[in-house]
């Protein structure tokens, strides 16, 4: 797709006076604001210093194109848009009437250009989008052509190498969405024709490139390497702490009836039962069973409580 279709406008020279209505300064010269309509057809309305168009304007051509943007002694200079009789427009930076700089080129079939320009050519780092297949050149650019390390993205699958002359060469590498990447080269190799189209250019050699796959990878994916968690020191909580303390408690509570129990063991005979021995004690001393009653700091008989208890009002 063209882009150089501002070489074809030229616009009128300081020396085409034509008509000017506008400011002027004590010498007569067009100096401010004014508006001019040239010989060619052309107008201009902008700002003007020393009969020079200078600083921001616009400029509409006969043929429909038109610049608004910045002007420097009757060039374009700075940054400014400018709309191309077919449809298509540029709006970035420009120098000595030249696009130089960063800017972007909007092309009559959607295709698009971001990137830098010198002297009027795609050159330098840019991104060129296909709107009829989707898929972008991110790369390198040389005096308008694709040449160097880019990139060339599709819908699924991507290729990263260098190119010349907007053909990729040298070793590269197909990058597929489902996960593996196919390593090879592009080679040169000439055209395929018929017989007769040999017999007639014979001095005519094509060379287009054909790839060579090498080997198939798995795609090479980066993970971040996360600090190993140690797990927390096993300290008790307040919780187990007491749970441990009770257990320790009971541990040796349980120790010292195991103990008093062995004794007890051991001071019975065999075939003697510890139950028994209770019931003998209890029919021995009946229900004279003492107790310590926490409010008649004394002994008092089960029959006196429950005397008392009796007396109690209902």
């Amino acid at each position: 797709m063209s882009d150089l279709g501002s070489e074809e406008l030229e616009e009128e020279g300081e020396n085409d006076i034509g008509e000017y209505d506008g400011e002027r300064n004590e010498a007569g010269e067009r100096h401010g604001h004014g508006k001019a309509r040239l010989p060619n057809g052309d107008t201009y309305e902008g700002n003007y210093e020393h009969g020079k168009r200078h600083g921001q304007g616009i400029y509409k051509f006969k043929s429909g194109a038109r610049y608004i943007g910045e002007y420097v002694k009757n060039k374009k200079h700075g940054h400014g848009t400018f709309i191309y009789p077919d449809g298509s427009r540029y709006e970035g930076e420009w120098a000595d009437d030249l696009r130089h700089g960063y800017g972007v080129y909007y092309y009559v079939n959607n295709d698009t250009y971001t990137g830098e320009w010198f002297a009027h050519q795609r050159h330098g780092q840019g991104t060129y989008f296909y709107a009829e297949t989707g898929s972008k050149y991110v790369g390198t650019w040389v005096n308008g052509q694709q040449e160097g390390a880019a990139e060339l993205i599709h819908l699924n699958h991507r290729y990263q190498g260098k190119f010349l002359n907007k053909n990729p060469v040298g070793p590269g590498k197909y990058v597929f969405d489902v996960g593996c990447e196919q390593h090879g080269e592009y080679r040169l190799t000439d055209v395929e024709r018929g017989e007769e189209e040999e017999e007639e250019e014979t001095t005519m050699m094509t060379l287009v490139p054909k790839w060579k796959a090498t080997k198939i990878t798995e795609l090479a994916l980066w993970t971040p390497t996360l600090p190993e968690e140690h797990p927390p020191a096993e300290a008790p909580g307040p919780e187990e702490a007491l749970g441990a303390e009770g257990d320790g408690e009971l541990m040796e509570e349980g120790q010292a009836l195991a103990d008093i129990s062995e004794g007890e063991t051991d001071s019975l005979r065999p075939g003697e039962d510890d139950g028994d021995s209770t019931r003998e004690d209890s029919r021995e001393y009946g229900r004279d069973d003492y107790r310590y009653d926490t409010t008649d700091q004394g002994i008092v008989s089960f029959e006196e409580e429950e005397s008392k208890q009796s007396e109690l009002p209902e």
